[in-house]
């Protein structure tokens, strides 16, 4: 009896990942938006929603793995070629590009077109903007998308204040942190807000560190020496108090060298580009 049941669930699984694979398949293999319009006719709207929940379904049935995302950007490139003006397909299409997939480049190509049929839609400036700040390494293209954002009908009212900031301070990790911040708020899928809230928490080391060092430089001048222990900044009231390292470890100092590092993460991460550290990794 044991072994039929463990039978029929085997191979009820096997139906599943087959059907799952199928559906995948047939999304992949979707011909261009430009063939398809002429041949639906004046339905082309009708077959765009469908496509979209078709592909909806597909993304929600499981967690796979990045490389089985790949499809998304055809899939999204061929709804919103037959519905143009379908923001939200290009909204989700590029979240799920740069978060899930790990394809950053496809969801900024993605976003691109969006953002040129959908000018007055502040989410697709928005995530732009992202991309450019985290993965492209282009400050200025990332504060300029969000002052595009900040112009928009129905933008939040943090979106021109974080604007100004990022012209200010590109590559703060405070600012940074804003931004994920802000993104973490608009964002409703859980897998996409876990990887975001690694990121925060990454770059949130990023910004103790500098924090830190900038204490002990300080302290250095003062005492013309540096501290034998991180304690030692919050001692003679350099710092209120030692920051929470955010995945649970501690701040060491190395007062050969005078630098300091997390427990956990001991690599330093750059403001931008945390795709190559944050996703995957440990």
């Amino acid at each position: 009896m044991c072994f039929l049941v463990a039978l029929w669930c085997q191979t009820t699984l096997d139906a599943r990942d087959d059907r799952y694979a199928r559906r995948v398949q047939e999304l992949a293999l979707l011909p261009s938006g430009d063939i398809l319009k002429p041949a639906v006719l004046g339905y082309r709207h009708v077959v765009a929603d469908l496509l979209w929940l078709r592909m909806v379904q597909v993304l929600g049935e499981r967690t796979v793995t990045p490389r089985a995302y790949e499809w998304v950007y055809h899939a999204v490139d061929v709804v919103t070629t037959l519905d143009p003006l379908y923001a939200y397909a290009y909204q989700v299409g590029g979240i799920v590009l740069t978060e899930l997939a790990r394809r950053p480049e496809l969801s900024t190509a993605l976003l691109k077109k969006g953002v040129a049929n959908n000018p007055t839609s502040w989410q697709l400036h928005f995530y732009l903007g992202y991309n450019y700040y985290f993965f492209h390494d282009e400050p200025l293209l990332a504060a300029e998308a969000m002052a595009q954002a900040g112009r928009q009908p129905g933008h939040p009212p943090f979106v021109p204040t974080l604007a100004t900031r990022m012209y200010a301070e590109a590559g703060d990790p405070s600012v940074g942190l804003e931004f994920l911040a802000a993104l973490w708020r608009q964002t409703e899928d859980p897998r996409v807000k876990e990887s975001l809230e690694r990121h925060i928490k990454l770059l949130t080391i990023e910004r103790d560190i500098g924090q830190l060092e900038q204490a002990v430089e300080r302290y250095r001048r003062r005492k013309g020496r540096v501290p034998a222990a991180l304690g030692e900044l919050v001692a003679i009231g350099l710092l209120p108090a030692l920051p929470q390292e955010p995945f649970g470890g501690i701040y060491r100092f190395d007062a050969k060298i005078g630098t300091v590092r997390s427990s956990t993460h001991p690599e330093r991460y750059r403001v931008y580009e945390l795709s190559k550290h944050a996703v995957g990794r440990r």
